[in-house]
């Protein structure tokens, strides 16, 4: 074989794994971001869930239901934080038992790859989540 043609074939596998290697990068930044987003819905779900049963005892003071929700943790999503996570609490107006009682908490997830934000269009993902619970004792 002629030592051009040896040439560039050894430029071509370069030039494939150049753009395999990218798209391989893409593919995980993905994955990471997507296993993180997911790890805080769960975490959001089970503070909605925490929020809602503790509703279902205690229906009267909203600010109780709130504080119980933002208590309930602080990692992968700080809680306690008001300026990524909102709280939102809703019940019947006739306070009664067996009415439903609702906890919506949403969440500002922040992307950490750069390129996967510039291909979707933005770095920040909203994630709702709500939980519902009957009313079993309309007074604490």
């Amino acid at each position: 074989m002629p030592a051009s043609r040896l040439r560039r074939q050894r430029g071509q596998s370069l030039t494939e794994l150049a753009i395999s290697f990218v798209a391989l990068l893409m593919v995980l930044a993905v994955g990471v971001d997507a296993g993180r987003a997911y790890f805080s819905l769960i975490s959001l779900r089970e503070a909605a869930e925490e929020g809602a049963i503790f509703g279902s005892f205690c229906p009267v003071n909203n600010a109780d239901i709130i504080s119980r929700v933002r208590s309930s943790s602080t990692t992968p999503v700080d809680l306690s934080n008001t300026t990524n996570v909102t709280v939102a609490v809703a019940k019947p107006s006739p306070i009664v038992a067996g009415g439903q009682l609702t906890v919506t908490v949403t969440h500002q997830f922040t992307l950490t790859m750069p390129f996967v934000g510039a291909i979707i269009g933005t770095q920040t993902i909203p994630i709702s989540v709500s939980s519902s619970s009957t009313i079993l004792r309309p007074t604490c």
